[in-house]
């Protein structure tokens, strides 16, 4: 099932055909490679648009999720739409001595947990479930050879 990449004004990150090369391997790894999933790449004016619209937080983040609505033909699995800030990613990448592209697979890891219903928002206990579930999926690609670091 396909992968789509979008990007909106925005550059300096993984190619589109390496990007999803990887959020396949993501899927497969969280037992969802049948499914559907759309990665949008955009500005901090983009995603704070989102931001404001949908979670009532005027001010640009990292990362949202956008779970599919159900109702879709038994055949299809669509998964949703995960949503990166580019811009963020950097300033973050930056502040954590990573490069943005190590950054940006961390933020769709995080983005695909919680289309699956991982919320670290929930309780601590949450929080560290899904954290452990990033590193380990992290910690995995990287040893597969899909990342280099």
């Amino acid at each position: 099932m396909p992968v789509e990449i979008v990007r909106k004004k925005v550059s300096g990150t993984f190619s589109n055909r390496e990007l999803k090369r990887i959020a396949l391997k993501v899927l497969e790894l969280v037992g969802q490679s049948q499914s559907e999933l759309s990665v949008a790449l955009v500005n901090n004016r983009e995603i704070r648009k989102l931001n404001a619209k949908y979670r009532q937080k005027d001010y640009p983040t990292d990362v949202l999720s956008f779970p599919a609505a159900n109702g879709f033909p038994i055949d299809v699995r669509l998964l949703g739409d995960v949503v990166i800030s580019v811009e963020k990613a950097e300033e973050q990448a930056k502040q954590r001595g990573r490069t943005l592209n190590e950054e940006t697979v961390t933020l769709l890891i995080h983005g695909v947990l919680h289309l699956l219903g991982y919320d670290h928002e929930r309780s601590p206990k949450d929080a560290r479930i899904m954290g452990r579930l990033e590193k380990k999926i992290y910690r995995t690609l990287c040893e597969q050879g899909i990342l280099k670091v």
